[in-house]
Order: C-alpha cells, then structure tokens, then sequence
C-alpha cells in the first residue's frame, strides 16, 4: 500500500478539469481487489468541461448514466462504450457542475498484466469495470495517490481523441501527456 498519506485529497478533484487533468499526470492509479494491488502511473489525461461542453458526456443532460458526474468531486465516472470497453474519468469541480477527466493511459508499476495505452485497456488491466461506478476516490482500496518518486515532466497539450462530432469542441486542447512517455496511446 501507498505510504499514509499519500492518497489525494477530495479538495484536489474539486477544481478546474484542466488544472486536474495536467496534475494528475504522474500521479499513480491504486486499485486493490482480491488482495492483489494493481498500479500505474497516469500518463496520459483528457479533460471534459461539462454541459457546455459538447464533447462530455454530461452536454446532453442529466441522465441515469451521467448521475455520478453530477455527483460531488472525486469520484469515478465509469461507463461502457461500443458495448465492450469500459472508461474511467475522475469527476471534478463541486456537485452540479457535471465534468470530469478521462484517464487515457497508464504506465504500469505493480500487478498490471495487459496493455495499457488507451481508455478501454487501461480499465481492462486494472480491473475497472461498472463496479466501481460512483467510487470514491479517497477510499484505500481505490484511489489516485502522489507519485513515490516526483519528477519533472513535460506536459504536451493535444485536442482530445475520438470526438469529431463535437465541432470547435473536438479541435481544443483539453488532452494531455507526458512528453516520451512509451505508454501514450498516440502522440
């Protein structure tokens, strides 16, 4: 387990997106089930604005689906696309407000096996599935933690992917990641 103290704060997910989607790049993924503890290193961020924004899911309302980004900062918005990946964001900002940020990569550090670049096999290897729908993300057993060894990193700034349908809203720069990084999903 993370040393105490480690896990993040809800205060930390109760602010901009894009402030917690650049910050939580090298911070690291915890999920202990099982008695098997899955790790990883965030490497790769999108952030979603909220019902203004037309690429989040929150943008066609409230919604039994969209509940949890509605919901209180710091908490795990997982849901299933193409009827067979699972996704995970982190909602952000206070309760109402409806945004959150994709986790789009991770680097692996313990009791990860598959691959990892990529939303869908990111939950995949770390064992995320609805189940953890509305978790909270303060809780031991699930949580984002600071780094064990901080770095400096290189942050790049990119358009968000898969979101074409989203006009103006798919060319802005809300994805984000670390600089050579080998477990991005594309540059």
């Amino acid at each position: 387990m993370d040393p105490a103290g480690s896990i993040l704060p809800r205060a930390f997910y109760d602010r901009d997106p894009v402030l917690v989607a650049r910050e939580l790049l090298g911070k690291q993924l915890v999920l202990v089930a099982g008695g098997v503890e899955r790790a990883g290193r965030i490497v790769e961020t999108e952030a979603y604005l909220g019902p203004h924004d037309l690429a989040a899911h929150s943008a066609r309302g409230r919604t039994a689906r969209t509940e949890v980004m509605f919901g209180p900062p710091g908490h795990a918005y997982v849901y299933l696309i193409y009827g067979m990946h699972h996704c995970m964001n982190v909602v952000t900002q206070s309760e109402g407000q409806a945004s959150a940020v994709l986790l789009r990569a991770l680097e692996p550090l313990r009791g990860i096996g598959g691959h990892t670049r990529g939303p869908g096999l990111l939950c995949k290897a770390m064992g995320i599935d609805r189940a953890c729908n509305g978790r909270d993300l303060t809780d031991p057993a699930f949580h984002v933690a600071h780094s064990e060894a901080p770095e400096r990193i290189v942050i790049v700034r990119r358009p968000r992917i898969g979101v074409d349908y989203a006009g103006h809203w798919a060319k802005r720069l809300l994805r984000f990641y670390i600089r050579g990084n080998p477990y991005i999903s594309r540059e």
